[in-house]
């Protein structure tokens, strides 16, 4: 018997009915599974959680059936209160089903502390960028009698000395005491 004999036999077409007829119960079971487990047409509005703290952020995602996840809190914002709720994913207002996850990124208590690199010896021109972009401040400039024009010769905070490796919070604003490139090689507060 060929092949497309065996096509229009009786067997083959009853065993091929009968696999489209289980085809066809499979799809209407997963169509009505779906739409009973996908909560198809359900919308709650997500809430603003900005600048309330973890524990009322908390008890109104769970008053909405809502669950959330802390992310890491590595930014200090000093507009939000320390250790409240600073940004939220899906934001403020979208709607969501029951059970979905809200990403949280919760505010830190003050800034980081950072490791003064070593700008001494270095012009301004080569530390103010360095120091900028680690998230310092340069304040005021002085300048001292010393050969070399712009040269870092010393840094301070608040008025004290300061040297490479000192930590301070980022955002400190650091000031400088710069050759004016009239003077020698002598330092002139090194003088003791």
């Amino acid at each position: 018997m060929s092949f497309i004999k065996f096509l229009f036999t009786r067997v083959f077409i009853k065993q091929l009915l009968i696999a489209g007829f289980v085809l066809l119960i499979f799809v209407i079971t997963t169509l009505f599974w779906l739409k009973s487990s996908t909560n198809h047409n359900q919308k709650i509005k997500v809430p603003d959680l900005a600048k309330l703290s973890l524990d009322i952020a908390e008890e109104k995602l769970a008053e909405l059936d809502l669950r959330f996840v802390v992310l890491d809190s590595s930014n200090y914002n000093p507009d939000f209160p320390k250790h409240s709720v600073i940004e939220q994913l899906p934001e403020a207002g979208e709607f969501v089903k029951e059970n979905r996850k809200i990403y949280l990124t919760l505010n830190r208590s003050g800034y980081v502390f950072l490791e003064v690199p070593n700008v001494i010896g270095k012009t301004k021109r080569q530390a103010a960028p360095t120091l900028v972009s680690m998230g310092f401040q340069i304040g005021k400039i002085e300048y001292s009698s010393y050969i070399a024009l712009d040269e870092v010769l010393e840094m301070s905070y608040k008025g004290k000395k300061i040297t490479p490796g000192d930590k301070l919070q980022k955002t400190s604003i650091i000031d400088f005491v710069l050759g004016d490139g009239e003077g020698s090689l002598k330092r002139k507060f090194d003088k003791k």
